[in-house]
């Protein structure tokens, strides 16, 4: 079933180009790569499927995104209650300066949770899900601040599975982190993919590779092409592709 489709999105910030006509459909509960050379268009169609970028001065959209099947720009839309279905993970961990226990409770707060042992079971199960509470049950009312860079991302991660998503999308969650935080990323993203529609942005191509379904390339702001990934990384359908892969630039 599809859970995202995009239909010839273009974006301009003032009278800059940054899309061009992007046509893309997500599948559910699966894994999609977007790849590229830097400044060519991913972090920023990434944003345009939780309207981040209408926090941007100067930015006009046209074309349509539906996320089952609702267009998410139509008026009305509650971008709240959008944000709360597509939650973002950036580059960078990003906790709140307050204890892990708070970092993962204060969504369902805001939400209007506010039962006690509700809260409790939210938390555990969040941290769980991240593949983080074995690491921090016993640090629950510690600062977030003392975690690791790998933890203090998979905390952003609980922090978002709290507030009940349907699709997490993903800023090159792991390029802030060493080798082996990132590989407990990919394990972990490998792992909720049964649960949830994923889209993660990211310069590594092995990465994408070992992570996703399908992936897309982008190129000064067009969709080049966009394929199951294994056809993608072999047998590319434009030559673009192809020299990007091959290393011959980017």
């Amino acid at each position: 079933m599809d859970k995202i489709v995009v239909d010839k999105l273009d974006l301009f910030y003032g009278d800059q180009q940054a899309l061009n006509k992007i046509c893309l459909t997500m599948k559910e509960k699966s894994v999609t790569a977007l790849i590229g050379p830097s400044g060519c268009g991913k972090s920023t169609f990434l944003r345009t499927l939780n309207r981040m970028q209408d926090l941007t001065p100067s930015v006009k959209i046209s074309g349509k995104i539906t996320i089952d099947g609702q267009d998410i720009y139509a008026p009305g839309t509650d971008v709240v209650l959008l944000r709360k279905k597509v939650g973002m993970v950036f580059q960078n961990p990003n906790p709140f300066p307050k204890s892990v226990f708070e970092n993962i409770a204060y969504g369902p707060r805001i939400h209007g949770e506010s039962d006690k042992k509700r809260l409790n079971e939210i938390v555990e199960t969040s941290l769980k899900d991240a593949a983080l509470w074995n690491e921090v049950k016993d640090r629950l009312h510690e600062s977030a601040l003392g975690l690791s860079g790998g933890q203090q991302q998979r905390l952003c991660i609980a922090r978002l599975l709290a507030v009940g998503p349907e699709i997490l999308l993903m800023d090159e969650p792991t390029s802030a982190l060493d080798p082996i935080s990132t590989m407990k990323i990919e394990e972990l993203i490998a792992e909720l993919k049964d649960k949830y529609s994923i889209m993660i942005v990211t310069h590594n191509m092995h990465q994408a590779s070992r992570v996703s379904d399908r992936t897309a390339f982008f190129l000064s702001g067009d969709l080049i092409e966009e394929d199951v990934t294994s056809i993608l990384f072999t047998r590319p359908a434009k030559k673009k592709t192809e020299d990007y892969i091959s290393g011959r630039f980017g």
